[in-house]
């Protein structure tokens, strides 16, 4: 059935509602007839946007009915809630939209919405790039369609709001706000939303405040699967710890005084709860979908008589607060200003380029990050030569001391002070407000990240094992690199997530330890990826990343090769070639390092091809052969300027990759040396398509030095 059955259905029903029950009230109250004539306005403006979104579909001026018709109780959430409360929202919340923007005098929520299903560049939140429920001034937090993957932030938000607090950061909301994350009753099964619940629960059960109102929008269906009646109430209704309440959407009065319960147990508690809303879903998942494929029309007509309107409706007629006719005047009215709405914007313009579109995804300001990094340098290490783990640890010392929104964390992190001793003692010297464990849930550790740069922190987690990462990039591509992007740069991720990974360990291994799969990260569009080798590029860089993140909100992914971490000696035991002292230099993103002054060949590597480069190249100045070896640093973006520059400097390149040779950096420095015009000479040599296998196997599919010597000497003999 279509829009217009929809409508013809409940107005008909409107229309036959009996007359008043009881005498209209005047006294306030949270079913008041004032409320509820909000709650009214709010549902219907929401159901006319979703009509008109088809409506502009179908006249080439619209591009996006997913809709929230059938969802509109709501509305009476954000009735519930105060407009200072943050709001991630599921993709049907068109009623607790429209209902919170009338909390904000000003707020324009039809001309918003209509814009962002246009695509108009000058909607508020999104600017066109996409159809968002989002808007700074309303605390709403713009969320993409991903299934439940904004649960995760969600949490971490509300986890990270108190210690903000704590830590007298400027934090964007009051100490009591509530956290609310809404989603439906199929996202509730996916993993995501059950770790985030873990992770609420958890960490409440360790007495620390977490906030947060979990709404499950429950319509019954995910797509065209069915969920099993009871399925939600039993997996989350006796949860301990978690407080579940559910309300019926189609009554109204009634929902709206359990969401003030929920709201009240977790601004006072501080605790989470689950609202678990009963809703129904008209006009299909969207406009594609062909419902009655999987539906039968008697069961379509069945939910017409739970239509939250309808509900709101019967409400303000019972009160006597309104006659069944001046409801569907109402209706007509609210129809006519968003038909007004959408012919004001006819002609709206749109994205006109590619630089427009991407302008807000990652904005760079490399003069004030440089300033904002030397601040962060710790002069006292300026003479100690230390290694690549060393310098991390003094850099993230130096930056919690001189920068109180700084907070570190991971599996593992805190009191041990990481696997590998990284980040040891900082928790002594800094408490464990500043540096902390977690639980060991990757998704979970990313999505405290996310909440506590939402928060006003600077957060700095740490990923146990690049392996680790893959089951929760997500967080990093649809959360973490999108937000900038869909809010217009009104929201951030200021994030700097160590990673220790790549290859090499000797006597400890196998995949999960041994990970060389980077072109997961590199795909990521506007995400910085650093790769040190030496301890002062770690220190120098890490300092880079850290103040862009502060200055730009940039999200940058800091891979720390694990086998270099302790690494002293580089041509031969006890030389102590590769410990540097850091000079506090300043390492802008996406610029190299090169290392020598050899004329006949440049070695383009990175990590642990580094100090694997430098000793072939001093081996083939043995051979007359001057090679010098260009250090990446950055894997995105790649310093293209430096490798072209030192190519064209000796005509001859080899690209020495420690990724895969399918979907490796290398690919990425060989395609930039075409696209530049480099006419020169260029071979590759990369570790193999293959996991790497335990113990001294691995040394059969990795690139080895006598890999890149050999290479090199062929190269070097061409003419």
């Amino acid at each position: 059935m279509g829009p217009a059955a929809l409508e013809q259905a409940l107005l008909g029903a409107i229309q036959a509602l009996p007359g008043a029950t009881r005498q209209a009230s005047t006294a306030p109250g949270p079913a008041s007839p004032e409320v509820l004539r909000g709650i009214f306005d709010a549902q219907v403006t929401s159901r006319h946007l979703d009509v008109v979104a088809r409506e502009l579909q179908a006249a080439g001026r619209g591009f996006y009915t997913i809709g929230s018709a059938g969802h509109e109780s709501n509305a009476v959430v954000a009735a519930a809630l105060r407009p200072s409360d943050p709001a991630l929202l599921h993709y049907r919340s068109g009623g607790f939209y429209a209902a919170r923007a009338a909390q904000v005098p000003g707020s324009t929520p039809v001309r918003d919405v209509l814009q962002s299903l246009m695509g108009a560049a000058d909607e508020p939140i999104a600017g066109g790039r996409h159809k968002v429920f989002g808007n700074a001034r309303l605390s709403i937090i713009p969320q993409t369609s991903t299934i439940a993957s904004h649960l995760p932030r969600a949490v971490g938000l509300a986890v990270a709001l108190h210690r903000a607090h704590r830590l007298g950061v400027d934090v964007p909301w009051p100490a009591d706000a509530v956290v609310v994350c809404s989603f439906g009753d199929a996202s509730a099964n996916h993993s995501t939303a059950a770790g985030a619940v873990n992770t609420a629960l958890n960490t409440a059960y360790r007495g620390l405040p977490v906030p947060i109102l979990f709404v499950c929008e429950d319509n019954g269906l995910g797509i065209s699967v069915p969920t099993p009646a009871g399925w939600v109430a039993t997996a989350y209704g006796a949860r301990p710890g978690l407080a579940y309440l559910a309300a019926d959407g189609s009554d109204p009065a009634a929902a709206l005084s359990t969401a003030e319960q929920a709201v009240a147990h977790v601004r006072d508690q501080r605790r989470p709860a689950f609202l678990h809303l009963s809703t129904v879903r008209y006009l299909g998942h969207a406009g594609s979908d062909a419902e009655i494929s999987y539906r039968t029309h008697t069961e379509i007509a069945a939910d017409h008589a739970r239509d939250p309107i309808l509900g709101t409706a019967r409400a303000l007629v019972a009160a006597g607060a309104a006659t069944p006719s001046a409801l569907v005047d109402r209706y007509r009215e609210l129809r006519a200003e968003v038909d007004a709405v959408a012919e004001s914007l006819r002609g709206a313009r749109t994205l006109g380029s590619a630089a427009e579109i991407v302008a807000p995804l990652a904005p760079r300001t490399p003069d004030a990050v440089a300033r904002a990094a030397g601040e962060l340098y710790d002069e006292g290490r300026a003479a100690v030569p230390a290694t690549l783990a060393e310098s991390v640890n003094a850099t993230l010392a130096a930056a919690l001391e001189r920068d109180r929104r700084v907070v570190v964390f991971g599996e593992d992190t805190g009191r041990k002070g990481g696997v590998y001793g990284v980040t040891r003692g900082l928790t002594r010297r800094f408490g464990q407000a500043r540096v902390f464990d977690t639980l060991l849930d990757e998704q979970s550790v990313l999505g405290l990240g996310l909440g506590a740069g939402l928060a006003g922190l600077l957060p700095v987690p740490e990923i146990q094992y690049l392996a680790y990462l893959h089951n929760a990039e997500d967080q990093l591509r649809g959360e973490a690199a999108s937000l900038s992007f869909f809010s217009t740069a009104q929201y951030r991720n200021p994030l700097v997530v160590r990673i220790a990974g790549l290859a090499y360990q000797r006597g400890f291994g196998g995949h999960f330890h041994n990970d060389n799969g980077v072109a997961v990260l590199r795909d990521i569009p506007g995400l910085v990826v650093a790769c040190p080798s030496r301890g002062d590029d770690a220190a120098a860089m890490l300092r880079t990343c850290l103040a862009a993140a502060a200055v730009d909100g940039t999200v940058s992914a800091f891979l720390e090769p694990i086998a270099l971490y302790h690494t002293r000696d580089l041509y031969s035991d006890g030389d102590g070639g590769w410990l540097a002292a850091d000079s506090g230099e300043h390492v802008p993103v996406g610029r190299a390092r090169v290392h020598g002054a050899g004329a006949d060949l440049t070695i383009v590597t990175f990590g642990n091809g580094v100090p694997m480069s430098l000793r072939v190249a001093r081996r083939l100045a043995e051979r007359d052969v001057g090679a010098l070896v260009l250090d990446l640093r950055w894997l995105a973006p790649l310093p293209v300027e430096d490798i072209v520059r030192e190519a064209n400097l000796t005509g001859r390149v080899l690209v020495a990759d420690e990724t895969r040779h399918a979907g490796g950096v290398g690919e990425g420095v060989v395609a930039a040396l075409v696209e530049s015009g480099y006419t020169g000479r260029v071979a590759r040599v990369a570790s193999h398509d293959s996991f790497v296998p335990l113990g001294t196997a691995a040394g059969h599919v990795l690139l080895g030095e006598h890999d890149i010597e050999k290479a090199a000497v062929e190269l070097a003999e061409k003419e």
